[in-house]
């Protein structure tokens, strides 16, 4: 094999090997998928409701770019919003409600938790509620 027909190889290696650490920094899809599932474990999905008191979202956790989870005593409800792909574990979200409950059609603007610069705007969905069952 001659030298010139190695170069595109060799510069193909280096640019997949730049972009492995680049893709890590942004998350892996499935990892939330991933997390949520083992959040979930030994739940079951229930009817979903369009709205939740403040009472039921005093605890939330980001799950990167798959969900926003709220926690309610033993239930969890769990909400993907539309542009849930530029949510990251490193955004707080800020909620745009239009009355005392969140609901679906409702507007959440992420802000980066480290410098509070504005990112993607989100419409929240419906939220499933996940019960143990027994």
């Amino acid at each position: 094999m001659k030298m010139k027909s190695l170069i595109p190889a060799v510069f193909g290696l280096g640019v997949l090997a730049a972009a492995v650490p680049a893709m890590a920094a942004h998350g892996n899809p499935d990892g939330g998928e991933a997390k949520l599932a083992k959040l979930l474990d030994g739940r079951t999905a229930g009817k979903p409701v369009q709205c939740l008191d403040m009472n039921q979202r005093r605890d939330m956790q980001v799950v990167d770019r798959t969900a926003l989870v709220f926690r309610d005593g033993d239930t969890y409800y769990v909400s993907r919003p539309d542009g849930v792909n530029f949510l990251t574990w490193s955004d707080v979200p800020v909620f745009k409600i239009w009355g005392s409950q969140l609901c679906s059609k409702d507007l959440v603007n992420l802000r980066d938790s480290s410098t509070g610069m504005p990112g993607a705007t989100m419409v929240m969905n419906e939220f499933v509620p996940y019960r143990r069952q027994g």
